[in-house]
Order: structure tokens, then C-alpha cells, then sequence
């Protein structure tokens, strides 16, 4: 499968500006909030099984996932939020092992925001990268982007590893609570370190 880092992070902490720092640089990315988005979209594979759990409701017109209907479900109903995820998170596992073997870099990124809160990821990957920031500049940078409440931010937070616990498992770390050149910098620095690792075990 060749050798493969996980990227991941909390809300808001900068995973896709990262993981799009390294498509930049020719590296293939599998991003597993994208093969969500293909799931719930018309005629995904989920729609139908999430039909069945929640109720037409769920289901927009278009056949797609009413999505702001079931974040406020999930953000506040612990239940409903692992029935979902239920749901999700094998399909999503598959097709990300499905595509890993198709990437043609030198290394890959598969870029799972849950990566450290479930079992099954870590025998796909090498090393684990973690991108990080404040808590406080989680929670700004989320209810700007996704105009989120602070309380619902929190919410999502909460049902994440602490910041600690992803630090403490990390193999490598990028900081960012910088500008765009300051992270820049770093993915090529570990751009080069991944290129040594491969080019030291052949993979």
C-alpha cells in the first residue's frame, strides 16, 4: 500500500489547508470528510440506510442528506450522533482502503479527523501527523467557516481527543496558528523527512 501518513486534528485546526499544502507538491490525498460528502450526496450509498434509521426527514428532495437537519440531531443527541456514525464511518473505511493502494506519490495522506478515536485507521498508515492550534482559534475559525455557534463548536469538541491525547500520539506536528507562510514552511520540511523515510525503507 506504500506508506501512508495519517493526518488529522481537531475542528477548525487546519487539516485541509494542510493536506492541500502537499497535493501542491504532488502528494496523492484521500481526504475521508470528501468520501462522507460522496456517501450522503443523491444517490450515495448511505442515503438509503439513513432513511431507514432517521425517517424521510433526513432526506432532502434532491435525495441527498438534509444535513443541517441532522447536525442539529447529532451535535446534542449522543445516541443518534454513533447511530449515524454507524452508518458512516464503515463505508468510509472501505472506500479509503479501496483507493489507498491507487495512489501514484511517493507517499500518500489519508486525512481522517477521527483518525485517533477509532481502531480501524491506524493499520493503514506509517506515522500520524497532527495539525495544531488553540482551542480559541478552533472555535473562531469554525463558527466563521461553518457559522456555527460557540456552544455547538464545543459540542463537536467534546465528542474529539483532547488536545493533549492527539499531541501525545502524534509522530509529527504542524502548528498552525500562523500565517499561510508559515505553514508552508513546514509541510516542505516534512515533505523532505517523508521523502527521506520512503527512500530509507523502500517503500
Amino acid at each position: 500500500m506504500g506508506f501512508i501518513i495519517g493526518l488529522t486534528g481537531g475542528i477548525g485546526s487546519g487539516k485541509t489547508s494542510v493536506a492541500d499544502l502537499f497535493q501542491e507538491l504532488g502528494i496523492g490525498i484521500i481526504d475521508t470528510d470528501h468520501l462522507a460528502h460522496e456517501l450522503i450526496r443523491p444517490g450515495g450509498s448511505a442515503i438509503q440506510a439513513i432513511r431507514i434509521a432517521f425517517g424521510d426527514h433526513f432526506i432532502l428532495e434532491d435525495g441527498s442528506l438534509n444535513r443541517v437537519t441532522m447536525r442539529e440531531l447529532v451535535f446534542f443527541d449522543e445516541v443518534a450522533r454513533h447511530k449515524l456514525e454507524a452508518i458512516l464511518h464503515p463505508l468510509i473505511y472501505q472506500e479509503s482502503r479501496r483507493r489507498l493502494p491507487l495512489i501514484q506519490s511517493s507517499y500518500g495522506i489519508l486525512v481522517v479527523p477521527l483518525l485517533l478515536e477509532t481502531e480501524d485507521y491506524p493499520e493503514l498508515i506509517n506515522r500520524v501527523l497532527v495539525v495544531d492550534c488553540p482551542e480559541s482559534l478552533q472555535i473562531s475559525r469554525t463558527m466563521q467557516r461553518s457559522k456555527l455557534k460557540e456552544q455547538e463548536v464545543r459540542a463537536v469538541m467534546a465528542a474529539q481527543c483532547s488536545r493533549d491525547e492527539r499531541l501525545a500520539l502524534a509522530d509529527d506536528v504542524i502548528i498552525n496558528d500562523s500565517d499561510n507562510q508559515h505553514l508552508r514552511q513546514q509541510v516542505r520540511m516534512l515533505h523532505q523527512k517523508y521523502l527521506a523515510l520512503v527512500d530509507k525503507h523502500s517503500f
